[in-house]
């Protein structure tokens, strides 16, 4: 009897606060040197569009903790799943600043989110281990990969694995890329278990750390308005990150896509984070050239334009929204070859080839 590592259900919490580009229309946006930029709010709003694809992105209700979002979206795979959330071998959740009170910027991470969201979801398991992932936004992949691993070992057979983000509440409002970031949470239950199909489930990963020149292209800096305070805030090399991206992403996914033993041709969707339209379309054309082929329509689904840079929440979110009919012209059948891949602060990259 062959085990797969398959997902059998899906969640997501998508907040209803939506903020249009339109509302950062009186912001006062300042460059790095504390100057503020010349430019009209109407330009870099539509250059900020054209670049990044975002036209609107959600904000989570002031009593809504990143815990919250992510009991909701793990409580939703659960139910997906079917299974019983007290055979529960572990719980997962991937962030990068724990639980931030609205109006504030202080990361609590004591207890763990994980922690956090058992206790949510009221189950009572000494044997469900909670534990927290911080990878950047590559983190929910790396759980993924992570859970993975431990089901070979024989040390575990089902997990929830959460990713979920209050970015919203670490951004600098006198920044230009404040406008990536949003809030959200995204989950899976992944169980090792027999295939029905045969050749279900994980078929291969690739996982790299670049930490000498590119370990601050995704940082926590002083905000760009100099007024004296020393409040950090997150902050992009953002060329930096985009020429790293498209020089190292698509040799990982290639290298996930060789070991898993898959052709360019057999995989049916890409799902990558959901960072930056332009960037991502350019990863994955990259990936096509590298096998000699152009890339076809229609095999990167997105979710940037309305839900905005959610880091480790997006790839959950979208593959839930997707499973689920919520993006137009995509779906996912049974059989269907599908590359996830994720880049983010560290600098980290992973790339997980799973078949439905």
């Amino acid at each position: 009897m062959q085990l797969a590592s398959i997902i059998t259900g899906t969640g997501a919490y998508i907040p209803n606060d939506i903020r249009k580009n339109a509302d950062f229309s009186d912001h006062t946006f300042f460059k790095s040197s504390g100057t503020p930029i010349s430019a009209h709010n109407d330009t870099i709003i539509e250059k900020f569009k054209n670049i990044t694809g975002i036209s609107e992105r959600r904000y989570a209700p002031a009593h809504i903790n990143a815990s919250d979002m992510a009991a909701v979206a793990g409580w939703q795979a659960l139910i997906s799943s079917g299974i019983d959330p007290e055979t529960l071998d572990q719980i997962v959740v991937a962030h990068n600043f724990g639980d931030i009170p609205y109006d504030t910027i202080q990361s609590q991470n004591v207890p763990s989110l994980a922690c956090r969201v058992k206790h949510i979801l009221g189950i009572s398991r000494p044997e469900c281990i909670a534990f927290d992932v911080l990878v950047g936004c590559p983190g929910w992949l790396h759980s993924v990969i992570q859970s993975h691993a431990w089901f070979t070992a024989g040390m575990a057979q089902k997990v929830l694995l959460i990713g979920t983000e209050t970015l919203s509440r670490v951004i600098d409002p006198a920044d230009r890329d404040s406008m990536i970031f949003s809030d959200g949470a995204g989950a899976v239950v992944l169980e090792y278990q027999p295939s029905a199909t045969g050749g279900q489930g994980i078929l291969g990963y690739a996982a790299q750390t670049h930490s000498i020149e590119e370990v601050d292209y995704i940082n926590m800096g002083k905000g760009y308005k100099q007024n004296g305070n020393d409040t950090l805030f997150i902050k992009m090399k953002g060329r930096k990150v985009y020429e790293y991206a498209l020089k190292r992403v698509p040799l990982a996914m290639k290298e996930c896509l060789d070991k898993s033993g898959i052709s360019i041709n057999e995989v049916s969707k890409i799902l990558i984070h959901q960072a930056n339209e332009k960037m991502d379309e350019e990863i994955v054309k990259r990936l096509y050239e590298l096998y000699g082929t152009s890339s076809p329509k229609n095999v990167m689904p997105m979710s940037i334009q309305w839900l905005g840079n959610s880091s480790v929440a997006t790839i959950p979110t979208l593959y839930h929204l997707i499973r689920n009919n919520k993006i137009a012209g995509h779906k996912i059948s049974g059989g269907d070859i599908i590359l996830f891949a994720s880049v983010g602060a560290g600098m980290n990259i992973n790339a997980v080839c799973y078949r439905v």
